[in-house]
């Protein structure tokens, strides 16, 4: 059943006929799940002494875990449009920062998802969860625009919108901290309709697993080949939990929504096995950036990792990240390099999809996932989360060598020790560049042209000054999406017509 106690859309739908049943079942299905905020040191499967990550864990020992996974941004917007486009969030417009509420712009229409590629193909797309690439007039940004046949959600972060007086974990216990004053409540969308504003917290990540569950099941009646795009709250703060959650673990609020998200993993694993999915479908796990340890206990852990969100430094992008297929990935561990950018052509090779017709800064990873297990990515590339052609990347990681030619501190990621992190300090140039070995120094401690750098060291930086300089002579920056500003009456509210505005946009599910 739907939000509105309806029969979902697609249970109308009828049985595929026999032959394009036929010709799905040779397609892989993909379940992409996205944490939030999750830093790089927050599963136990990466070394957290207390974290309850058990179905992560065991996802991780069954299946291809990454140590040198990247996200494409250090703050959620562009980490997205990255991941849905295979393409450098600047060139789609998603800069600086992140959308709003009000936010006029969004992903362009324009922009090629994986939705729609994989939707092109034959694929039934839906997502869940948190979405945070625009609205626009009358939804127009929304995922139903952008590929996906169905979304349950929340259009933006969750701290965007009045939490002080939201309950975050029954049965009584109020969201934590301050969130965002001045805005509508917290809506949740049935596609592009709001079912329930604002959001009861307790009640949200259930109703998740519910509509990915039936999402599972109905692919698997019909046999029609499904990408599942379930792109958690968790970590985000302010952290919440179900009933089934709340209080039951050794780290406190933030470990609780940890443990919720990873029972979610759980669920989507056993709906797979329950619908006999489990050996024809990708699962892929990472997260859209790393902690923000502004928020402290209740921000999440970078590890052995220098700063957090918001940041250039390994903190800020390198994420945990797991491949997950049985009988098609062999368990183990790679220290590959990979990246976010990667997961629309890999998906798109998979599915026998063709690439769009545009400039795409993703490789396909099936060789590092079913063959020589190398990885066809060279570079990574650093961007801040206000990004300008005049800079162009902070930083530029080739092989185990990362060069940093400017930095910056980032307020999510203060109240660390290390004062790079911090919020005041100022963006920094560096002439000649911070040159670390990630793979002796992955906390970039310790600058190799400070001491005496060998001959492959410097060759390594002559090689990524070139990639950096080859990246920005072929680099367009597209239209600022977040530069055409704010409307407040593009603030999504279930009753248009009520005041005063924004406190009077409430309602029930019905």
């Amino acid at each position: 059943m739907g939000p509105r106690g309806r029969p979902l859309p697609w249970l109308l739908l009828p049985l595929l006929p026999p032959l394009v049943a036929a010709a799905a079942a040779a397609r892989p299905n993909f379940v992409l799940v996205l944490a939030d905020d999750l830093g790089y040191g927050d599963l136990g499967c990466y070394g957290h002494p207390s974290s309850a990550t058990p179905h992560l864990d065991r996802l991780a020992a069954r299946g291809l875990r990454f140590t040198d996974f990247y996200s494409s941004a250090a703050v959620c917007s562009p980490s997205r449009a990255a991941l849905l486009t295979g393409r450098l969030p600047v060139r789609s417009g998603i800069y600086p920062g992140v959308f709003d509420p009000g936010s006029r712009g969004g992903l362009p229409l324009a922009e090629v998802t994986v939705a729609e590629l994989l939707k092109a193909r034959g694929y039934a797309t839906a997502m869940v969860g948190k979405w945070h690439l625009g609205l626009g007039h009358n939804g127009s940004f929304l995922p139903l625009r952008q590929g996906f046949d169905h979304f349950l959600g929340v259009p933006y972060s969750h701290d965007q919108g009045p939490c002080q007086n939201l309950t975050c974990f029954p049965p009584a216990t109020k969201c934590f901290g301050t969130c965002d004053q001045g805005v509508v409540p917290l809506p949740l969308l049935w596609n592009q309709s709001i079912v329930q504003q604002p959001v009861s917290f307790p009640e949200l990540v259930p109703l998740y697993n519910k509509f990915s569950r039936d999402f599972i099941a109905d692919c698997a009646r019909r046999g029609t080949p499904f990408l599942l795009y379930y792109a958690s709250h968790h970590t985000h703060y302010p952290q919440f939990a179900s009933r089934e959650f709340a209080g039951r673990t050794r780290r406190g609020p933030f470990g609780d929504a940890l443990a919720e998200l990873d029972g979610s993993v759980g669920t989507l694993l056993q709906a797979l096995r329950d619908n006999g999915l489990e050996n024809s479908t990708l699962v892929f796990f990472t997260s859209d950036n790393g902690p923000s340890t502004l928020r402290m206990a209740r921000g999440g852990s970078a590890g052995h990792l220098k700063c957090g969100k918001g940041t250039t430094y390994e903190g800020g992008m390198r994420e945990p990240a797991v491949a997950y297929w049985p009988g098609r990935i062999v368990p183990g561990v790679t220290h590959e390099l990979a990246s976010t950018l990667d997961i629309l052509p890999t998906l798109s090779a998979l599915a026998g999809a063709a690439l769009p017709k545009v400039t795409l800064d993703g490789f396909d990873l099936s060789p590092l996932l079913f063959g020589s297990g190398k990885s066809p990515r060279q570079a990574v590339f650093f961007f801040p989360p206000s990004p300008d052609p005049l800079h162009g990347p902070f930083a530029v990681r080739l092989g185990k060598y990362k060069a940093h030619f400017y930095t910056q501190g980032s307020f999510h990621s203060g109240t660390t020790p290390d004062q790079a992190c911090h919020g005041l300090t100022p963006l920094t140039p560096h002439l000649p560049p911070l040159l670390f070995d990630l793979e002796s120094d992955p906390a970039e401690n310790y600058d190799l042209l400070q001491g005496r750098a060998g001959p492959e060291a410097l060759r390594a930086l002559r090689d990524i000054t070139l990639h950096k300089a080859l990246l920005e002579q072929r680099l367009e920056f597209g239209e600022s999406q977040m530069g055409k500003g704010r409307d407040a009456s593009l603030q999504p509210c279930c009753a248009p017509e009520c005041s005063p505005k924004p406190s009077c946009c409430r309602c029930s599910p019905r």
